[in-house]
């Protein structure tokens, strides 16, 4: 048994090989293996023929026939034959199926490991919420994703860097700042009209009391009503965007002192809950630090310096729609302030510059207008062109709980909303996990609190961990060195069951390549879900502990096997394989 995915190479040069006597000459990714729904249609399905036939003048049956004629001769093919229009289906050797035991067995953790990426540098930005309160459900599917995401890359061979963009420059933080000071005068005794624009939630207050025990009245203002100007016109944004200008002119260098205080809270909060969450950062990256360094500057002027900007209404803006922008972006507002723009594209610059081959973006579905602008910048500033694979930024839907048939609100800025850590203390850790990524990312996720929670078989992880429980149980029942499984002969497991298990295992290192390149770890998920039914099913039907003793060895060693692959694809999304449930 080699590697599936030499097992597929091999098997392809030897259709190669075969159309070569017939004077054809097909280039090796022409040859496409599918697996057939059925195994009664083999191991894997071609669809050369067919492919062959109109250039050939041919019936595809014919072609298929002359390739079968010769194709079974291969020590790997237990035989071929034509089916349907033209198909070739191929059965494998049995030794070829039963040698992958030893295989997951040697390699153990590493099986399904590869090094299709080279070594090459991948930066994998994820979960990135402003720094604003603490992260709700919605940031956790994007946190589930990005790990699973970064997970995989290095599962085959990429060397991944995992980063957290840190958004503490801007309007959000100042609110945040200004709404923690407003409960803070509250706590003081004034009869503050809180903005409906501000930060509701309770952390806003529990900031403001920490605040007030360690500085007692530092920050207080005499008298709140003969500092403000307002205007009975004014609109909500109005409102709030007046108290944080109060805020600055009044209080001076201790703004700067609230504003750091509360970003530092939310930033300790949102590690500690991503921690716990399964999910550590290789770089927390400031915005702030490219204001602090001139880079926002610097990209803007390289910009102006090429010619792709311009001034209109006092802005200053980028012409990228003649990079296949729907419209041209504003970079500098008529007051002099960077737009989040700027800062997106000096962000994006200096990933670049930092050495990595591939960034990959999880972003919000709400950001899908952002793709175009940012890759419009970097095909300006010729960092990468316009399609280029250097920038893959997947989507993430929005995730919706229900409780008992009945969906629950989410609002940061009013403080109705159901955080992560209040979703993981209900379901735990691995169901969350689990739950958010068995939907492609790309799709909207309606989260049952009530089936992640429940005990049985219509609850998906609880199945699969349940099946790498079951087999734990199993090898320990035996009694049986798990040693001495290593080197067992396994040419008598023949049940059809039995290989309908081994070719799962065959196909878990090819599951793994997929998801990586496709950014699909729900693969991983519906793979594990396959490979726990069919195990659940072998169980039922056959008793592993009885018979003949080479036979019991042989199927104790299937068992661990199968084991080790659901381990092994349970961690690369984050979640347990418990020993015993």
């Amino acid at each position: 048994m080699n590697d599936p995915t030499d097992l597929i190479n091999q098997l392809r040069v030897a259709i190669v090989s075969v159309l070569k006597e017939m004077e054809l000459d097909v280039p090796l990714d022409r040859i496409v293996l599918d697996r057939p729904k059925s195994t009664d249609h083999g191991d894997y399905a071609c669809n050369i023929a067919m492919q062959l036939a109109r250039e050939l003048k041919q019936s595809p049956r014919e072609i298929a026939n002359q390739v079968v004629s010769k194709l079974s001769a291969h020590t790997l093919i237990k035989k071929s034959e034509v089916a349907g229009p033209g198909f070739i289906n191929i059965f494998l050797s049995d030794d070829c199926h039963q040698g992958v035991i030893k295989e997951v067995l040697e390699a153990g953790s590493g099986f399904g490991r590869s090094g299709m990426g080279q070594g090459e540098h991948v930066q994998v930005e994820f979960v990135s919420a402003n720094p604003t309160g603490p992260l709700h459900v919605g940031h956790g599917r994007g946190a589930a994703y990005g790990s699973s995401i970064a997970n995989l890359m290095e599962a085959v061979g990429y060397t991944v860097s995992r980063e957290y963009y840190v958004n503490d420059a801007g309007r959000q933080m100042d609110i945040l700042a200004a709404s923690t000071w407003l409960r803070y005068l509250e706590l003081l005794g004034h009869d503050v009209h809180f903005p409906s624009k501000g930060y509701q939630g309770d952390y806003v207050r529990v900031m403001a009391e920490a605040i007030k025990v360690n500085d007692s009245d530092r920050y207080n203002l005499e008298s709140i009503g003969s500092k403000v100007d307002w205007d009975a016109d004014d609109d909500d944004e109005q409102i709030i965007d007046r108290w944080i200008d109060l805020a600055k002119k009044h209080l001076g260098a201790s703004y700067e002192t609230i504003h750091s205080y509360v970003l530092k809270q939310q930033l300790e909060q949102c590690r500690s809950e991503l921690t716990a969450f399964g999910v550590d950062f290789d770089c927390w990256f400031s915005e702030q630090s490219l204001f602090n360094e001139g880079k926002i500057e610097s990209v803007v002027r390289d910009l102006d310096q090429k010619g792709y900007l311009y001034t209109k209404d006092g802005a200053t803006w980028f012409r990228s729609t003649e990079f296949g922008d729907e419209k041209d972006r504003v970079v500098q507002r008529d007051n002099g302030i960077f737009t989040y723009f700027a800062s997106d594209i000096a962000y994006h610059v200096d990933k670049f510059k930092r050495g990595f081959d591939t960034v990959i973006n999880v972003w919000g579905a709400d950001h899908h207008g952002y793709i175009p602008r940012v890759r419009a910048a970097l095909a300006a500033l010729e960092v990468c062109d316009f399609e280029s694979e250097q920038l893959r930024i997947p989507l993430i839907q929005f995730a919706v709980l229900y409780r008992d048939g009945k969906k629950l609100a989410m609002s940061t800025r009013s403080g109705e909303f159901v955080t992560l850590e209040e979703l993981r203390s209900e379901v735990g850790r691995d169901a969350a996990r689990f739950f958010y990524i068995y939907r492609k990312s790309d799709q909207h996720l309606d989260f049952d609190l009530d089936l992640a929670k429940a005990q049985n078989n219509e609850n998906p992880v609880y199945y699969i961990q349940y099946a790498h429980a079951r087999c734990s149980s199993i090898i320990i029942k035996s009694e049986q060195n798990v040693a001495d499984l290593m080197n067992v002969d396994v040419s008598v497991l023949t049940q059809s069951d039995e290989f309908d298990l081994m070719r799962a295992l065959v196909d878990f290192p090819l599951i793994i390549q997929s998801a990586s390149r496709e950014l699909s770890p729900h693969l991983v998920a519906f793979y594990l879900k396959d490979l726990a039914g069919l195990f659940h099913s072998y169980y039922n039907s056959t008793q592993i502990l009885s018979g003949d003793e080479r036979l019991i060895q042989s199927r104790l060693a299937l068992v661990l096997a199968v084991k080790q692959v659901i381990r092994n694809g349970l961690s690369l999304i984050g979640v347990d394989a418990p020993e015993r449930m």
